[in-house]
């Protein structure tokens, strides 16, 4: 199952975990790498010093590549781009931002640089300024999301870049993979799945919430904000889109948010906290080990289009 991207990025599987606040941490990633995928320690608005600490986790924890998503917009982005660069870490990933004013640092370094996109546009601006392949987001997955979906995204930059194309959001199992493939992705990057598993240190509440999901379940969130999320229904997304319907401000939305991520993860409140998913939470129904999981995605990809030429 060799690709552009698995020796770009010196793994054994073109499966990457996505960098998701409050849930990748050093155990989550140093076991998905351990199992042949890239796992990411996601950084989101976490101080330096904190991300320094999952870096040196996670090398006590696998000898294989790992990396870093760092959100631009956080406070502290300066500084953990440092980190990475010192540390040694292999591969960023990066969103909410131009990633530019790193790269010669980054590259100095030996880091590859794939950054977020969710549309052509930013997809060759990021060629431009040096990215080693761009993760094509589609609107299906969990989090903070753009308007296309992954169908439509993915094969609009394969055909505008010349850099590795990573498809991401709406992707379950191997049909998914193909499928991405088959749109000209070299790799695929999956965030839902790989909450549930056993590594993922979030709340079994969270976990329960994702396997109990149905094919109705996703709800966004935002979009009168200009910052559409997406996550399962509860509570406060019933709330939220009350509230924006009835024509609430950006400050009185944002209140009933604040926090919500770590609610949900951390303390194991799905009713009032953000519980965020892709819409695929309804394919997932049981809790595997990374390697468990990752080897069912590579044998169900495999009986789907081995030997058809995609591995190149």
């Amino acid at each position: 199952m060799q690709t552009e991207v698995t020796r770009l990025l010196g793994i054994e599987y073109p499966i990457i975990q996505g960098g998701m606040a409050w849930v990748a941490e050093y155990h989550l990633a140093s076991a998905v790498s351990n199992a042949g995928g890239l796992g990411l320690i996601g950084a989101a608005s976490a101080p330096a010093g904190w991300v320094r600490e999952q870096i040196m986790e996670a090398k006590k924890l696998t000898d294989r590549p790992f990396g870093v998503n760092i959100m631009l917009m956080s406070p502290y982005a300066d500084e953990v781009a440092e980190i990475v660069a010192r540390e040694g870490v292999k591969v960023v990933t990066t969103g909410a931002g131009n990633p530019e004013k790193y790269m010669k640092m980054w590259k100095e370094a030996g880091v590859k640089v794939i950054p977020v996109v969710a549309s052509v546009a930013l997809a060759k601006r990021m060629e431009r300024c040096g990215a080693d392949a761009v993760v094509a987001e589609g609107c299906e997955a969990g989090g903070h999301i753009g308007e296309n979906t992954t169908m439509a995204l993915v094969p609009q930059i394969v055909d505008a870049v010349k850099v590795p194309v990573i498809a991401a959001g709406g992707i379950a199992d191997g049909r998914g993979i193909a499928a991405a493939f088959m749109l000209g992705a070299k790799g695929v990057q999956m965030g839902t799945h790989f909450v549930v598993t056993e590594e993922s240190q979030v709340h079994e509440n969270y976990k329960n919430r994702i396997i109990g999901a149905k094919d109705i379940d996703s709800r966004v969130t935002g979009r009168t904000t200009g910052h559409p999320v997406r996550a399962l229904r509860n509570e406060m997304t019933k709330k939220y889109i009350e509230l924006e319907n009835e024509g609430a401000g950006f400050e009185e939305l944002e209140k009933l948010t604040l926090g919500g991520l770590r609610k949900a993860v951390v303390e194991g409140d799905i009713k009032n906290g953000s519980v965020m998913a892709g819409q695929i939470a309804g394919m997932v129904k049981e809790k595997l080990t990374c390697k468990e999981l990752i080897d069912k995605l590579v044998r169900e990809t495999d009986a789907l289009i081995k030997g058809a030429g995609f591995y190149v």
